[in-house]
């Protein structure tokens, strides 16, 4: 494999942990890449990016930086790391200096039914068990919707709505991969959120969950981004 980065950091989003990028762990694997999978407590926005910076600071060359959905606004805080060679955005917020998620998130429109995240406890959000199937995960199976649904992580307030201070999307190269099925991140905001970053932008049939569902998809950006330099 010719590469210019052969080092790949996996940053998951809210309500999941890192294991769901095993598909794609497992075919960057195979082709030589070195990757690491963060597991985030998404509990505050600046604790999620020092996990980050951690993680990067102990890889040995240049390093694509990979967020899914919440994960977006992780490498945006974190991905200035010198490290790190490009980001990869899979339907994933890009937040810009002063931004959070939470600001980004469009408000339903008029006689829309609001989102299925619900409170849990204090501070804390998830993904309404019954709703979770359609909501993230619909082109996956409804047993491992089922188990995602059940074994959610809560995400706090402090992750939601924790402010990027300088986005890296923009003295980094950016790519973006677009869910063009997906129920939590509209695409036509997905879409404006790439324009603004000058990412390059790919394009794939998918629900929210398409890093588990299109494993091959987002593997292939990914690539894109390492060998690009």
């Amino acid at each position: 494999m010719s590469s210019a980065a052969v080092n790949v950091v996996l940053v998951h989003g809210a309500f999941v942990d890192g294991s769901g990028w095993q598909g794609v762990y497992d075919l960057l694997t195979q082709d030589g890449y070195r990757v690491s999978v963060t597991q985030n407590p998404t509990v505050t926005l600046e604790e999620d990016a020092e996990v980050v910076r951690r993680v990067l600071d102990v890889q040995d060359g240049p390093t694509v930086l990979v967020g899914h959905s919440y994960g977006g606004a992780v490498i945006s805080e974190a991905g200035t790391h010198p490290k790190v060679s490009a980001l990869v955005y899979v339907t994933a917020f890009a937040p810009d200096k002063g931004e959070s998620v939470q600001t980004l998130i469009p408000e339903p429109a008029p006689g829309s039914p609001p989102p299925p995240i619900l409170p849990v406890s204090e501070g804390f959000l998830a993904i309404e068990r019954d709703a979770f199937h359609g909501a993230f995960a619909g082109d996956l199976p409804a047993g491992l919707a089922a188990f995602m649904a059940d074994s959610q992580v809560p995400w706090g307030f402090g992750a939601a709505g924790g402010v990027v201070t300088e986005p890296a999307w923009r003295v980094k190269p950016t790519w973006y991969l677009i869910a063009t099925e997906d129920r939590t991140i509209p695409p036509p905001l997905q879409r404006s959120m790439a324009e603004r970053a000058g990412a390059t932008v790919t394009e794939a049939t998918g629900s929210h969950a398409v890093y588990i569902s299109r494993p091959q998809a987002v593997a292939d950006v990914i690539k894109q981004a390492a060998t690009a330099g």
